[in-house]
């Protein structure tokens, strides 16, 4: 008899283990990078490729939720289209991200009370 996915249970051990796994390994990919360099100074080459991680980070992270909305099965939601061009425009403008993000998220809130 073939086992499925819902006959398979795991201890609260096995998790524990797992996301313990997890946290280490992730822990030393991200010490092999930065914690070996010690207290030297990174190239600037590095430092200047580093200053764009936050700009990439928030735009792979919001498209997918903006583009394919799980609220709305993946239909096109125009408060959260709303939102992400506030946001962009708000980072842009402050070139700050804290601000873009607070900025959309108020674009957001509005926008879902207004529109329903």
């Amino acid at each position: 008899m073939a086992t499925t996915e819902a006959d398979v249970s795991y201890s609260t051990g096995a998790i524990w283990v797992v996301i313990i796994g997890l946290g280490i390994g992730t822990f030393l990919l991200r010490f092999s990078f930065l914690g070996m360099i010690g207290n030297r100074s990174l190239p600037e080459w590095a430092l200047r490729y580093l200053r764009y991680t936050p700009v990439a980070v928030l735009p792979g992270l919001v498209a997918p939720l903006v583009l394919w909305p799980a609220a709305t099965d993946g239909a096109f939601d125009l408060p959260r289209f709303l939102a992400a061009v506030a946001t962009v425009g708000i980072g842009i403008v402050t070139r700050n991200n804290l601000a873009g993000i607070i900025g959309g998220l108020a674009v957001l809130y509005l926008a879902l009370f207004s529109l329903g």
